[in-house]
């Protein structure tokens, strides 16, 4: 599934090709894929002009004018191409915008999967599945404070605590696995058994981590390309995603991989020890 850094990467390259257009039709090959009415799905954004994209956690927002957003998320194979033609390019492509220009956005997801829903302008924080979505880590709101507190809540394992979302968004298992390997947090330590220092490292890691992934366009593992076609680079500059076996470049031990809440999770057993005795830090 693409995770904050194949969104925002997306975001920017479809900026780039279809801000200020205005759509002209929409063609629904698929209705699932639209959450409510596909007819008025359709109608209500006939005649609309796209002002820009904006981001929130893993979804995209489409912002047109009269105050429409439409809500995408790409789930696990969800793609946009534009193109200069409103036929399918595949059988893969369920729903096609066709703008006044000529052009096409054409939206395309194998497992069909993605799902695309048009609210007022203002109210998309209200919608499930975005409403509850902690902070963005490249905002002010991330703040070292508030998720050493956040953390402390939870009982469950690090990485499943910043995998759901709450605490902070946008991190999936690629980059989970990453930032603790870089923080040299076990993947399976308590979230509430994290120490001030521990949750400032990870912190910082976060950020700079997604960051740099932006920067590189993203992780491409099987699917993942850009609105450009282009896949991401990041996937070359990865330190324990998918090594498992390999020798851990920082201490040399064998990095193992793990079942934990039925993901894969990969990570070195010496330099992310889990403590003998969790330490009470109350």
């Amino acid at each position: 599934m693409p995770e904050l850094p194949e969104v925002e990467t997306v975001r920017r390259s479809l900026l780039g090709l279809i801000q200020n257009k205005t759509i002209k039709d929409i063609h629904v090959y698929y209705a699932k894929i639209i959450v409510g009415d596909p007819e008025v799905f359709v109608t209500a954004l006939q005649g609309r002009k796209l002002l820009t994209i904006d981001r929130r956690g893993k979804y995209l927002l489409f912002r047109f004018d009269h105050d429409l957003t439409m809500i995408s998320h790409l789930r696990m194979e969800g793609k946009y191409f534009v193109r200069q033609t409103t036929e399918p390019e595949n059988k893969h492509v369920h729903v096609v915008f066709e703008f006044t220009d000529g052009s096409a956005l054409q939206y395309q997801d194998v497992r069909k999967f993605g799902r695309m829903q048009l609210v007022q302008t203002g109210t998309e924080a209200q919608v499930s599945g975005i409403k509850a979505l902690g902070p963005e880590p490249f905002s002010p709101d991330f703040k070292v404070d508030s998720f050493y507190t956040a953390l402390r809540r939870h009982h469950k394992a690090i990485k499943q605590v910043l995998l759901d979302q709450h605490v902070v968004t946008g991190l999936g298992n690629i980059y989970v696995d990453e930032v603790l390997w870089l923080s040299q947090i076990s993947p399976l330590l308590p979230a509430n058994a994290i120490t001030r220092a521990q949750a400032e490292v990870l912190h910082d890691n976060i950020i700079q981590e997604l960051k740099m992934a932006v920067d590189h366009g993203g992780t491409t593992i099987r699917s993942y390309v850009d609105a450009n076609g282009n896949t991401g680079q990041f996937q070359f500059d990865l330190h324990v995603y998918g090594r498992q076996g390999q020798s851990c470049e920082r201490c040399g031990t064998t990095i193992e991989k793990i079942k934990l809440g039925g993901r894969g999770t990969h990570f070195c057993p010496q330099c992310q020890p889990l403590p003998i005795e969790v330490p009470d830090h109350e």
